[in-house]
C-alpha cells in the first residue's frame, strides 16, 4: 500500500468516526505536498502503519502509554491549578501503549527535519545524543515537570517570546469570522463547561491549527470576560490512528484525558476530555510553541535535552515501564536511535516524492 493509497483509505476509515471538514482536509493535502516536515506532521497514520516494518527490532521494546505522534512542535505552555506557567507536550491526540522507543524515533526525526528546514541550528550528529540524554537522566530520577519560575529561566524566555505578545494573539484571534453553520450541541456544551462562569455571552468561530487533526472539526468560543478577551476550543476527538493501521475491529477508548492524569507533570486543569470533544483554554501562553519560538543563544541543545526528559516524563505514568525501559537502553547499541531515525527518515522522503507526484490535486 502506498501513501495515496494509505491516506485515502485511512480518510474513510476517519469518516466513519468523525464529521470530517473537507476544506480544512484540501489545505491539509496541499500543505503536504509543500514541504517535507508538514508532511510529516501530517501523516502519523502512514508512520503507525510503517514504524513496525522498518523498526521492527524496536517494536519489542517495553511498551508505555504512548504519545504516538511526538515531534518538536508538539510541546507548549500552560498555566497549572496554582498559575504558574508549565511547559511540556500539549498534544495527545494519538496516545495508545506501544513501545517507548517509538516517541523517542519520531522525536528525533522531526528534529533532523527541523535542521534541514532550517529550523533549529544544531548538527546533525549531536541529535539522538542529547534527546536520549535528557530522556536516560529522567527516566533514572523519576521525572520532574518543567515549572518555569525560579528555575528554567532560559526555556521561559522563549515561551514568553514577541511571538506570543497577547496584542498579537488577540488581534489575530478577533479577526478570526464568526461562523455561520450551526454548532453540535455536544461541542457548545463542552465548551461551557470550561467558561468560568454561566451565562458568558460568546461568539464561536472556526480556526485552522495543526496538521494531524486538520480536518476534525474544530470550534473557538470567544468572549469578553471582566475587560479582556477569553477563549475556549473543542477539537473532535478518534481514537488513535494505530487502531488504524492495525485494522481493530472492536470499539477503542480515546486515551487523552489518561495519558495527561498519568505523567509526571503539573496538568492543565483547563484541558479536559468531555465525550468526544478535547476541550482547552487557548491564551497567548496557553498554546503550542511554533518552531519559530525556539532559537535563542545557545538554547538549542538545551531544548532538545529538556525535550527528551518531558517525553520521559509521560512515560514514566506507566509504572511498571521504569526499570524495564532503563535495561532495554543499557542493552542497546550506542547509535541505536540514530540508525532508526535514519530509516524512518528514508521511508518519509519516499512517501513525501510519491506523494508530490501522485497525492491528491
Amino acid at each position: 500500500m502506498n501513501v495515496v493509497k494509505a491516506t485515502r483509505d485511512f480518510e474513510e476509515w476517519l469518516a466513519l468516526r468523525t464529521q470530517l471538514d473537507e476544506k480544512d482536509l484540501r489545505l491539509k493535502h496541499a500543505r503536504m505536498k509543500a514541504e517535507l516536515f508538514p508532511f510529516f506532521r501530517a501523516t502519523y497514520y502512514r508512520w503507525a502503519q510503517m514504524w513496525p516494518e522498518i523498526c521492527t527490532d524496536l517494536t519489542s521494546a517495553p511498551h508505555v502509554l504512548a504519545v504516538g505522534d511526538l515531534h518538536v512542535e508538539n510541546f507548549g505552555t500552560w498555566r497549572d491549578i496554582e498559575g504558574r506557567l508549565i511547559w511540556g507536550v500539549n498534544d495527545f491526540d494519538e496516545a495508545w501503549p506501544m513501545a517507548y522507543t517509538i516517541d523517542l524515533v519520531r522525536l528525533a526525526v522531526s528534529a533532523h527535519l527541523a535542521v534541514e528546514a532550517g529550523n533549529l541550528p544544531l548538527k546533525r550528529e549531536d541529535i539522538c545524543g542529547t534527546l536520549l540524554e535528557g530522556y536516560r537522566e529522567s527516566i533514572k530520577q523519576g521525572g520532574c515537570a518543567f515549572v518555569l519560575g525560579e528555575q528554567h529561566q532560559w526555556l521561559r524566555l522563549i515561551a514568553e517570546s514577541d511571538l506570543r505578545d497577547p496584542v498579537r494573539f488577540w488581534t489575530k484571534m478577533d479577526a478570526l469570522p464568526t461562523l455561520k453553520t450551526a454548532v453540535p450541541v455536544s461541542a457548545i456544551d463542552a465548551i461551557e463547561h470550561l467558561l468560568p462562569a454561566p451565562g458568558i455571552k460568546f461568539r464561536v468561530v472556526h480556526r485552522t491549527a495543526g496538521l494531524g487533526s486538520l480536518g476534525h472539526a474544530r470550534y473557538v468560543a470567544i468572549a469578553d470576560w471582566h475587560g479582556g478577551r477569553i477563549a475556549r476550543e473543542a477539537k473532535a476527538l478518534v481514537p488513535s490512528s494505530v487502531c488504524w493501521a492495525q485494522d481493530q475491529k472492536s470499539p477503542a477508548e480515546i486515551l487523552y484525558q489518561t495519558i495527561i492524569n498519568r505523567a509526571v507533570r503539573c496538568p492543565d486543569p483547563f484541558v479536559q476530555l468531555r465525550g468526544r470533544w478535547i476541550v482547552r483554554r487557548l491564551a497567548p501562553l496557553c498554546s503550542r510553541v511554533e518552531l519559530a519560538s525556539l532559537r535563542g543563544p545557545n538554547t538549542e541543545l538545551r531544548l532538545l535535552h529538556a525535550m527528551g526528559w518531558e517525553t520521559a516524563n509521560i512515560h514514566l505514568g506507566t509504572p511498571s515501564g521504569r526499570k524495564a525501559i532503563l535495561h532495554h537502553l543499557d542493552k542497546q547499541k550506542g547509535k541505536w536511535l540514530h540508525h532508526a531515525s535514519e530509516a524512518m527518515l528514508e521511508a518519509i522522503r519516499a512517501d513525501w516524492n510519491v506523494w508530490k507526484k501522485k497525492g491528491y490535486a
